[in-house]
C-alpha cells in the first residue's frame, strides 16, 4: 500500500466533506496527530479503522486502499440507458443512468440484463381514468413473485415495488404514448416490454 497516495486521498476526501483533522479524529476516537500522520504519508490507518473511516469520509474502502477514485463520465441524461440493480441480501432496488459502482450489503452489484418477456409473464394493459392499469399473469408466492415494475419514458422513471401478498398489478399515470416497461421476477430476472402503450 502506498501510504503517501492513501494520505493524499484521505486529505482530499476530508476537505471535500469540509471536515477538520480534529473532527475526523473525534469521530474515530483517535488523536488529530494520527490524521496528520496519515495525510503526510507517514503511515496508513490501522485495519480496524478502515470501516469507520470509510463511513466518515463517504468513500468505498477498496477505493480508499487504492488511494484514488475513478470518476464516471458525466451523466448526459439518457434515461433510456437506465440500469437496474437488485441486492441479493436485502432486496433493495437501485438504478443508474450510466456506468456506476453500486454496492449494497457489502456486495458490489452488477446491472441486471433485461431479456424479452416470456409467455409466463404476459401482461395486459387497459386505460382507466388517467392511468394505465397493467396486470401481469403471475402468481405472487413468497419464493416466486414480481419484485418491481418500472415504466421508463423520456425523462422519467415510474417504479412500483410489489410484495408477495399483493396482486401482480400496477397503475401508471398516462404521460405520453411509448416507453418501456420492465418487471423483475425473483426467479426469471429482469424482463422488458418495449413501446408498451403505443
Amino acid at each position: 500500500m502506498d501510504c503517501a497516495k492513501v494520505g493524499r486521498f484521505i486529505f482530499h476526501l476530508r476537505k471535500e466533506k469540509g471536515l477538520t483533522q480534529q473532527q475526523v479524529a473525534d469521530l474515530l476516537n483517535i488523536s488529530n496527530k494520527t490524521i496528520s500522520k496519515w495525510e503526510c504519508g507517514l503511515g496508513c490507518p490501522d485495519v480496524t479503522l478502515w470501516s469507520e473511516l470509510s463511513a466518515v469520509l463517504g468513500a468505498d474502502i477498496q477505493k480508499m486502499l487504492e488511494g484514488k477514485l475513478d470518476p464516471n463520465l458525466p451523466d448526459v441524461g439518457k434515461i433510456d440507458k437506465i440500469r437496474f440493480y437488485v441486492c441479493p441480501g436485502c432486496g433493495n432496488i437501485l438504478t443508474s443512468t450510466g456506468n456506476a459502482s453500486i454496492s449494497c450489503c457489502g456486495r458490489k452489484l452488477r446491472p441486471l440484463n433485461p431479456v424479452p418477456h416470456t409467455a409466463e409473464h404476459e401482461i395486459t394493459v387497459q386505460e382507466m381514468d388517467l392511468d394505465y392499469y397493467i396486470s401481469i399473469c403471475h402468481d405472487m408466492m413468497k419464493d416466486h413473485y414480481i419484485t418491481f415494475v418500472a415504466y421508463v419514458l423520456y425523462d422519467r422513471v415510474f417504479l412500483v415495488r410489489l410484495y408477495p401478498e399483493q396482486s401482480a398489478e400496477v397503475r401508471i399515470p398516462m404521460i405520453k404514448k411509448g416507453g418501456d416497461l420492465y418487471l423483475y421476477c425473483t426467479k426469471h430476472g429482469l424482463q422488458k416490454y418495449s413501446d408498451l402503450c403505443n
